[in-house]
């Protein structure tokens, strides 16, 4: 018996190491994993995140990483197909066995995944979409990068409402998660201004001629549009309409649609309908005066011969957040720690634009709000809102 409970002991003291280390990391690398639209109709997105969060974590690890382990992105394409992306995430998280995942993007994609990571306690890390169900409920493991989708299009909805007289409040939507918080802030912010939400209409991921659905609307009396729908579909609504000669229809997006090739393209096709974006950020590329913008733009164009644009800020962005927070967690990483230290974050993200602050009852990074307008092929800010106001 003695043997036995001495061999029990030795084998215990001998486990206690590989018990106590955490998932994803070992003395030399922390694994972060990712997936992505790298193929479908929000690639726009993904990719240059993608190479900006890695571009970033390329210059963390060649000044030695952080505290002496370096970063390993590790990214899987979804093509913005759920059942592709719940394979993406059980790659990740059960054959890479990483430590968290930054930068998922897709919000029925997050929410499929959400049943891999919420048992592991897996941290989530600024998610490419804006929708609530990413922090709420709130749970210690969620962390999102900036204000809600559902806040970006009624802040957007009360400006031209307030501001511009808009009327005729209707949606056009992809039938999803991401799709009804769109739908759902245009129509309680009719309400909140005692205006009906006259109609809306659904459209597929693939879908490219709105040319029905656009007459059906405005046959409804139908003359504000918010829209939640794929990057190209935006803009081929919008040259649809101005083709069709609805001069008096006006659309807004939330931040899925907030980049620089939509207002370029806007421009390209002679669309002068008013088109606004509510989003968390002001767009990076009419911020080039800002010294820190300017040295990140040049710096990333020069390693990776992209242009430095909305997606390519929000992943350098939210690879700047990831390495703080583990900074900031110290050399004896664990996920618990590495919560605690997201929860005490606060600083400005001049690259950005916002100011980053969580608490253990915040997980949403940056609270602002910007309303911007298509104008002349670029986005011009026309409204700052700021928590509380």
């Amino acid at each position: 018996m003695k043997r036995l409970l001495a061999a029990a002991a030795a084998a215990l003291a001998l486990a206690g190491p590989a018990l106590a280390e955490t998932e994803g990391v070992s003395d030399t690398e922390i694994k972060i994993g990712g997936f992505h639209d790298l193929s479908g109709i929000f690639a726009a997105f993904s990719v240059p995140a993608v190479k900006a969060a890695q571009h970033y974590f390329d210059q963390v690890n060649a000044a030695g990483g952080v505290h002496g382990r370096k970063i390993t992105y590790i990214v899987e394409d979804h093509g913005y197909q759920v059942p592709k992306a719940v394979q993406a995430a059980n790659k990740l998280i059960n054959g890479d066995h990483v430590f968290a995942m930054l930068l998922n993007l897709g919000t029925p994609t997050n929410l499929a995944a959400f049943k891999l990571m919420g048992p592991k306690g897996i941290p989530n890390v600024s998610p490419l979409t804006a929708a609530r169900q990413m922090v709420e409920p709130l749970e210690p493991w969620k962390f999102m990068g900036t204000a809600f989708y559902y806040d970006h299009t009624r802040a957007a909805i009360r400006y031209l409402i307030e501001e511009k007289g808009a009327t005729g409040l209707c949606a056009m939507y992809l039938p999803t998660d991401f799709g009804t918080e769109v739908q759902s802030a245009m129509k309680d912010e009719a309400a909140a201004h005692g205006m009906p939400y006259l109609a809306e209409t659904t459209h597929k991921g693939d879908e490219q001629d709105f040319t029905g659905a656009l007459g059906k609307l405005h046959e409804a009396g139908c003359r504000t549009i918010a829209m939640a729908l794929g990057v190209r579909q935006l803009i081929t609504v919008a040259v649809t309409a101005q083709k069709m000669g609805l001069t008096d229809m006006s659309f807004v997006v939330s931040s899925a649609g907030f980049i620089p090739v939509v207002a370029g393209a806007l421009a390209k096709n002679g669309v002068t309908l008013p088109f606004y974006a509510g989003s968390g950020y002001p767009d990076v590329t009419q911020r080039m005066d800002v010294p820190e913008v300017k040295a990140w733009a040049e710096d990333f164009t020069a390693a990776t011969g992209e242009k430095a644009e909305t997606a390519a800020m929000l992943g350098r962005s939210a690879a700047e957040l990831m390495v703080r927070a583990l900074k900031a967690a110290g050399p004896d990483l664990t996920r618990e720690g590495f919560i605690k230290a997201m929860e005490s974050l606060h600083y400005e993200d001049k690259i950005a634009g916002n100011t980053v602050s969580m608490s253990a009852t915040d997980h949403v990074a940056a609270d602002e709000i910007f309303v911007s307008s298509a104008e002349g092929g670029v986005w011009k800010l026309v409204a700052t809102i700021k928590p509380g106001s």
